[in-house]
C-alpha cells in the first residue's frame, strides 16, 4: 500500500519538493543518490540517501498542528537507523543555497566507494611509453 502511496506523492509533489529535488536529483549534491518519496517501514519519507542513512523532510504549514505525530515519525525513523532532517518549505523556497549547505554538512566529505562513479583501472595492463 505504500508504495502506490509513495508513487501517488511523487506526482503531487509541492513546490518546496520540487525544487529541492531538482537539486538532488541525478546525483546533484555532491555525487550521492537521493530517491524521493521512499517507503521505510510504514512511512513515505519525502527523500532519502540510503547509503548515509539521511532522510531529508519537508514541513508546510500543516506541521504546526501535528507536532507530536512529526516527533512519532521521527523517532521510529531513528530507532530504524536513519537521521532526519527537516526543513520548513519556506526554508527551501526562499534560501535553497542555505538549505543545501546544512545537507552537505550532514553528508561525508571526499571520496567514497558508494560514490565511485567512474570505471575501475584495467588490471594487468600496462602503458609503454613512447
Amino acid at each position: 500500500m505504500s508504495v502506490d502511496r509513495a508513487r501517488n506523492l511523487r506526482k503531487s509533489m509541492t513546490k518546496a519538493e520540487t525544487l529541492l529535488w531538482s537539486r538532488l536529483r541525478n546525483r546533484g549534491l555532491e555525487s550521492f543518490r537521493f530517491r524521493r518519496q521512499h517507503p521505510i517501514g510504514i512511512y513515505v519519507v519525502d527523500f532519502v540517501c540510503e547509503a548515509e542513512r539521511l532522510i531529508v523532510e519537508l514541513d508546510g504549514g500543516q506541521h504546526a498542528t501535528c507536532i507530536s505525530a512529526d516527533e512519532a515519525r521521527t523517532n521510529w525513523l531513528e530507532a530504524a537507523g536513519y537521521r532526519v532532517i527537516r526543513f520548513w518549505n519556506n526554508d527551501v523556497l526562499q534560501n535553497l543555497a542555505g538549505v543545501l549547505a546544512i545537507l552537505r554538512a550532514a553528508l561525508p566529505q571526499g571520496p567514497s566507494p558508494a560514490r565511485f562513479t567512474g570505471r575501475p583501472p584495467l588490471k594487468g595492463r600496462a602503458t609503454k611509453a613512447r
